[in-house]
């Protein structure tokens, strides 16, 4: 196997591989285009990030700046609208259903490191996917771990750290994250 099928199969791969260093560094020139378009072009815009990311939606608006490792790996529905700096290592797939809402100053992680010293300096790493459903808020300082699953309908609190999946229809916050009421 590659260094890329392991690393979107989930299993350990190089992070150094001379393949993905160079997806990621095609991948950062788009985005500082991207991030230097004037805000009021938006069709340029639109049309740049359609191609930086997997699959959109009609309707997506990413505020700039915006940060990701490789884009192909988000997917994001239709009404999609992120506010300034969010960032995605999208070492394994991130998939944002339609509707969804993201504050600025969010962080969504798939990729997964050793806490072991020795271990992660051979830059051996892992990843584990996010699916965040239709309907969705996530309030500004967010930070999802790799792995998460959030459900439809919710909201997740500024300043949370989602370590673990939150069910549909309700509204979760805190470092760790969890869901205090019920909605709908």
């Amino acid at each position: 196997m590659t260094e890329k099928e392991k690393m979107l199969s989930g299993m350990k791969y190089n992070a150094l591989d001379k393949d993905l260093i160079a997806e990621l560094n095609i991948v950062k020139d788009k985005l500082m285009q991207y991030n230097h378009i004037p805000p009021t072009r938006l069709d340029e815009r639109k049309a740049l990030i359609k191609q930086i990311l997997g699959k959109t939606g009609e309707r997506v608006f990413i505020n700039q700046p915006f940060y990701c490792d490789y884009g192909k790996h988000i997917e994001v529905g239709d009404g999609f609208f992120a506010n300034f700096n969010l960032t995605i290592l999208d070492e394994a797939m991130v998939r944002i259903g339609k509707e969804c809402f993201i504050g600025p100053n969010v962080s969504i992680y798939t990729a997964c490191h050793s806490t072991n010293p020795t271990e992660r300096n051979t830059r051996q790493e892992w990843a584990k996917p996010v699916t965040i459903g239709d309907n969705c808020w996530l309030g500004g300082n967010v930070v999802i771990l790799p792995g998460v699953t959030i459900g439809d309908n919710v909201t997740i609190g500024a300043g949370s750290v989602v370590t673990r999946d939150i069910p549909s229809d309700c509204v979760a916050v805190g470092n760790p994250c969890k869901k205090i009421k019920d909605i709908l």
